[in-house]
Parts: structure tokens; C-alpha cells; sequence
């Protein structure tokens, strides 16, 4: 993981341009709302740039935003300054929170990243966070079927819809050869089946299911809904 925090810590070019940072993020933030009832106190664990978040507040009652990246909390402690009801966090002032004391928990394009035993030691975190009628939300899980090949196809539809095609074309060729597509290399992403996902939830003591839609984009790639037992 500390390659990886490395990356996302670094001026990187994985967002094509301002425009693809910008509606990725928005559309990011209108589905993570979707799942946020009126009130609730919400968790967005590894959260990134989270340009739009104020759309989250809209309906959470507080909201904490967390990220592995020094850098990343730095602009987002700036970018919501203002926002009172928006703590930026750590990993490990996560890990210190009161047990029971969230009402849902968002994460979103982070478990590839993760170990298996890493993702183990998060799920169980979540699982004593949240209150008992609570929703763990994990976006984004990549499956054994799902390739680079289709991630880009993802991204160029994207593109195409939002105005930025041109730019995605010459960044996907960017990424290629950047410390990105080094690292996929190497590191490769993890992998789940439904079946997989789900049993590593039950093991932290979660029931789960397959949404019907991935948070984001990227529609090849699965998004779980985890209540605890």
C-alpha cells in the first residue's frame, strides 16, 4: 500500500484534465449522496480530491473525509475550510473513532489497492464503527474479468459524454508509461468474485450484496452494499 500512497501523495496524471477530475468527482459525489439518509453521519475512507463533497453535507449531518495522503488532506483542508460540517482525518484518527458512532461508511475505488489482509483489517474496522442498522458502502471492486483494456473503454465513453475525449486519448497513452502503469505492473490491483467479496465481509461480520450499480463510471466494476449482522 505504501507504493500506492506514494503515487496518490505525488502530482500524478491520472485525471486526463480539469474537466475529467472535475465531473469524475461529481458524478462520484452525487452516487455516494444516494446512499446517505438524512441526518446520518458519513465516513468517505480514502476519499481523494473529493472536489464535491459539500453535496454530501447536503443531506449528512457531518461527514468525514480520510485519506492515506499528507498531501491530499493539506488540499482538502484547505478546499473545505469553510465547511463545518466536513473534518478531514487520517487513517489512523479513523482508527480512533468511537465504536457505533457512524451511520454510513463509504469506500469507493480503494480495496484493489489494499492487501487481502489489509482489506481484512479495514472491513473489521468498519464493522465496529458503524451503528447497528448502519451501511458499509465499498465501490469499485475490480473484478478477475475486468482488464486495463476495459477500464479504458470505460474512461472513453466517459469522455465522450462529458466533452474531454481528446484529452483522454492522449492521457490514457500518458499513463501508460507513468508511475501508474508502472506500478499496475508490478503490484497488479486486487481481484475479487462476487462470491469472494462477499465472504471476506462475512468474515468481518457483514451481510452484503452486489448494488445494481457501480458508484462512478465505471460500470464493469461492482460496488457492494455490507449492513452488519
Amino acid at each position: 500500500m505504501g507504493d500506492w500512497v506514494a503515487f496518490w501523495n505525488s502530482q500524478n496524471p491520472i485525471y486526463v484534465n480539469a474537466r475529467h477530475r472535475d465531473v469524475h468527482y461529481r458524478k462520484v459525489a452525487q452516487d455516494i449522496r444516494g446512499y446517505v439518509p438524512a441526518g446520518a453521519a458519513v465516513l468517505d475512507y480514502g476519499c481523494g480530491d473529493a472536489l464535491h463533497a459539500e453535496r454530501i453535507t447536503e443531506v449528512a449531518r457531518t461527514l468525514i473525509l480520510s485519506d492515506a495522503a499528507p498531501n491530499v488532506r493539506a488540499g482538502l483542508l484547505q478546499r473545505f475550510a469553510d465547511n463545518p460540517k466536513i473534518a478531514i482525518c487520517s487513517s489512523e484518527d479513523v482508527a480512533a473513532l468511537p465504536a457505533g458512532s457512524l451511520d454510513v461508511i463509504v469506500m469507493h475505488s480503494v480495496a484493489q489497492y489494499l492487501s487481502s489482509r489489509d482489506a481484512d483489517e479495514v472491513f473489521v474496522l468498519f464493522r465496529r464503527l458503524l451503528k447497528p442498522h448502519g451501511l458499509f458502502v465499498l465501490g469499485d471492486v475490480v473484478s478477475p474479468d475486468v482488464s486495463t483494456v476495459t477500464d479504458a473503454f470505460a474512461l472513453l465513453r466517459f469522455a465522450t459524454s462529458n466533452g474531454f475525449m481528446a484529452a483522454a486519448l492522449l492521457g490514457l497513452i500518458r499513463t501508460l508509461v507513468s508511475d501508474y502503469g508502472r506500478l499496475r505492473a508490478r503490484l497488479g490491483l486486487a481481484r475479487y468474485k462476487d462470491s469472494e467479496i462477499v465472504q471476506k465481509l462475512a468474515a468481518a461480520g457483514f451481510s452484503a450484496t452486489r448494488a445494481p450499480r457501480n458508484i462512478g463510471h465505471n460500470q464493469a466494476r461492482a460496488t457492494f452494499l455490507a449492513r452488519p449482522l
